[in-house]
């Protein structure tokens, strides 16, 4: 599970030093599909990531950032930046007994699989939306990425 998350960072890493050479202008277009702009879609794989692990599956209420504090390409990164390394402490200290304890209707496996689902469909819309401003998309290619 631990190369899946890396994988997914690493991704999410690209897109945000591909969007330093994109207009704010294009980041933030409304768009069809998804939540509706590329920096907001950035900002949502970020909260509904910190959402489900650091809230949910560690017994905490449900938290939310608001979109509106984290407006800009570089709050979103650093809002990544915050949560990651603690998104990572609860992935290496996984163990097999939390596979199938329940969170609510679900598994914490299946939590844990969705979170990073999650997060690769978003990439799937926001490489459609790098064609339509005319810009090449991140490779969503695992090979290479030196995560083994």
């Amino acid at each position: 599970m631990l190369t899946l998350f890396r994988y997914n960072w690493q991704v999410r890493a690209d897109w945000f030093d591909w969007s330093e050479s994109v207009p704010t202008e294009e980041l933030t277009r409304q768009r069809t599909g998804g939540v509706g702009s590329i920096l907001r879609t950035l900002f949502h794989v970020v909260d509904v990531e910190q959402a489900w692990i650091l809230q949910g599956l560690q017994g905490k209420p449900e938290f939310h950032y608001h979109y509106e504090d984290y407006d800009s390409l570089d709050a979103v990164r650093n809002l990544s930046d915050v949560c990651s390394p603690r998104i990572l402490d609860f992935v290496m200290n996984w163990c097999g007994d939390l596979e199938n304890r329940k969170l609510d209707d679900f598994t914490y496996g299946e939590v844990l699989l969705h979170v990073v689902a999650h997060e690769i469909h978003h990439m799937g819309q926001l490489s459609v939306w790098a064609r339509e401003v005319g810009r090449e998309p991140i490779s969503a290619n695992v090979i290479g990425r030196n995560l083994m």
